[in-house]
């Protein structure tokens, strides 16, 4: 098992509170949210593993084991087209857990009328396989999240 960190300080959510269909419903894959504190800051690698996907706004990091972790940073937000966020690695950059990839303002996206909230999903996962201890509280960048797989049958494939 591995722990999932977070990605940003924050209040942990469920995905079921997440005021978008498409992460509410874990259609991308089961996980949590993290609804941001502070200001400017920087969004970091909630694994070890590669950078495989890279986008302003959200990356996906696959663990050795073949895991993706998408990381969403706010909903809505690529509608930015990349304004107020500054990638820190490249695509296929190898990075450890913990280190940041991605400089970001929630404040701003928040500022410029969209939801700061931040998305941490297991891809290929199905709704549900993920719960958090966490979901309530609040969390620093780089503190422990949740772990994948969880111990027994939930970590199957959707």
């Amino acid at each position: 098992m591995s722990v999932v960190l977070a990605p940003v300080a924050g209040l942990v959510r469920p995905l079921a509170e997440v005021p978008d269909p498409v992460f509410s419903a874990e259609m991308v894959g089961a996980g949590v949210a993290v609804e941001p504190t502070g200001g400017p800051g920087e969004a970091v690698s909630p694994v070890a593993g590669t950078v495989v996907t890279l986008h302003p706004h959200a990356f996906v990091v696959r663990t050795p084991e073949g895991t993706g972790l998408l990381v969403h940073l706010g909903i809505d937000t690529v509608r930015l087209g990349g304004a107020g966020f500054e990638p820190l690695v490249e695509v296929q950059a190898v990075v450890d857990a913990g280190q940041p990839v991605t400089r970001w303002d929630p404040t701003d996206v928040a500022a410029r009328g969209l939801s700061p909230l931040v998305m941490v999903c297991v891809l290929d996962t199905r709704a549900g396989a993920v719960t958090s201890e966490r979901t309530g509280s609040r969390v620093a960048a780089g503190e422990a999240l949740f772990t994948w797989p969880p111990p027994g049958p939930a970590s199957a494939p959707a």
